[in-house]
């Protein structure tokens, strides 16, 4: 059955088709890549189909067309980058969901980049599939000998279109791209749409997205060099990479396109892209904080430009064992984060490869001349209340959190402080405690009880080191 289609207006009148299948959280919202587009054609080529179900199995995936193709409005007369955020916003907006992941595929990406900037409260996941920064793949020289050609012959210049962007060398698959790509829009909207693309530059935006960021490529495309990939991961503070063999530039549905990383990027197993849940009260969890020691000191010795590189590494370290540790990202507050686990075990050994990542980042290979990164971080577990920030992202607060939040700023840079609620959760686990006695803290009318994480592999126990048996 085909999906139902819907319509959104965006904010200067143009009508702007979308469907949805599957259904929960998260949303995944496909990015339209002008001109060629058409949501409801593309649904009966049974590869494509498959490949939205796929996608759809754990979660809401979203199509759209933009304007001047397949169902939506084809009357414009204007076609920008701005344009394109217009019709992105206006899908994301009737959707009514709080989040969303975006994935962007060729012409799209520019799009989906300035959305996430703009928008960091409302995307999870970006997911970008062989595009670009600025100005497209081809230059002018290429563009207008194929306008010579689109003004001549309409359907001789999509066959033309195929066989040198695609990687067909012909066939009943080559006839059916060129059918589509007819039937999608019109020459007039791909020399508006074409000759837009050299004015746009997102290259300003990359270093403000902090969503979590997985880049695709096709390497064997001769029209999509790899050094756009580089350019745009070099410049993204949470972003990856990964180049695909041997796949064509627009056959983004196939196994060989990345399905498997997609889904695993998107999928359940990577819950540190996610703000933490909303709770049912009486959940027990353990909370997790995180500080760079002397951060402001850093900013005044290095400048802003160069302290922000090091709190990128922070902020990548972090989130990038939370992702392996199954930890929620709750906030984060410039030179810290605040996180929650359902496991104290999990929450533990996350903290652990975190300091242990800091420490090869600071002493490893190329490290001369870097500044140092000292995170503290502090841990305890109970039963936070969870609410919604005014800005509608999942917060966690109560005396659990409060209680996390002082042990971290009693921890050292390169230390793990927790309480004594902590160490009791992982006793037998295998890890080894330093007691640090009896603390008063601020906002606390008993001392609390702390123990120091010796994580080091040359760390030994010590008169005043438990194995965490209780």
């Amino acid at each position: 059955m085909e999906p139902q289609i819907q319509y959104a207006t965006t904010s200067d009148g143009v009508s702007i088709a979308y469907w949805g299948i599957g259904r929960g959280d998260p949303t995944a919202v496909f990015v339209t890549s002008p001109p060629f587009s058409h949501i409801q054609l593309e649904w009966q080529w049974p590869e494509v189909r498959r490949f939205y179900e796929r996608l759809a199995e754990d979660r809401t995936m979203v199509r759209y067309d933009g304007r001047g193709s397949g169902l939506s409005e084809r009357d414009v007369s204007h076609f920008s980058l701005e344009s394109q955020i217009l019709d992105l916003e206006a899908v994301v907006d009737a959707l009514g969901a709080r989040r969303v992941a975006l994935l962007g595929y060729v012409d799209g990406g520019p799009a989906a980049v300035a959305y996430a900037a703009r928008h960091p409260e409302r995307v999870s996941h970006l997911l970008l599939w062989c595009t670009y920064a600025r100005g497209g793949f081809m230059d002018e020289t290429q563009v207008q000998g194929l306008f010579a050609l689109l003004d001549k012959d309409w359907r001789l210049f999509t066959e033309t279109l195929v066989y040198t962007m695609s990687g067909f060398s012909g066939g009943e698959i080559a006839l059916r791209w060129a059918d589509f790509l007819q039937h999608s829009t019109s020459p007039e909207m791909v020399r508006l749409v074409w000759e837009a693309s050299f004015s746009v530059d997102i290259t300003g935006l990359l270093p403000e997205v902090r969503t979590p960021t997985l880049i695709l490529h096709p390497s064997q495309v001769r029209w999509a060099n790899p050094d756009e990939a580089r350019a745009l991961a070099s410049r993204m503070p949470n972003a990856r990479i990964a180049f695909l063999e041997g796949v064509s530039g627009v056959q983004w549905w196939d196994e060989s396109g990345g399905l498997t990383q997609i889904q695993e990027f998107l999928g359940e197993g990577e819950p540190s892209a996610r703000q933490a849940e909303p709770a049912a009260p009486g959940t027990f969890r353990t909370i997790l904080f995180t500080d760079v020691e002397g951060s402001t000191a850093l900013t005044q010795r290095l400048g802003d430009t160069e302290a922000r590189e090091v709190l990128r590494e922070h902020e990548r370290i972090v989130r990038e064992a939370l992702r392996t540790h199954g930890g929620a990202e709750v906030k984060t507050m410039g030179d810290g984060f605040m996180a929650s686990f359902p496991s104290a075990t999990k929450a533990l050994e996350c903290a652990v490869a975190m300091q242990r990542a800091f420490e090869e980042r600071n002493g490893g290979v190329g490290a001369h001349g870097r500044a140092p990164l000292q995170v503290r971080i502090g841990l305890n577990a109970g039963e936070p209340i969870a609410e919604d920030d005014p800005e509608g992202r999942g917060d966690l607060f109560g005396t659990a959190v409060n209680l996390a939040a002082r042990i971290a700023a009693l921890a050292k840079g390169g230390e793990v402080l927790v309480s004594d609620v902590v160490r009791q959760l992982v006793a037998g686990k295998g890890f080894l405690f330093a007691d640090r006695g009896d603390v008063a803290l601020r906002g606390f009318e008993d001392p609390v009880r702390l123990y120091e994480v010796r994580w080091r592999p040359f760390d030994s126990p010590s008169a005043d080191a438990t194995g965490g048996s209780g």
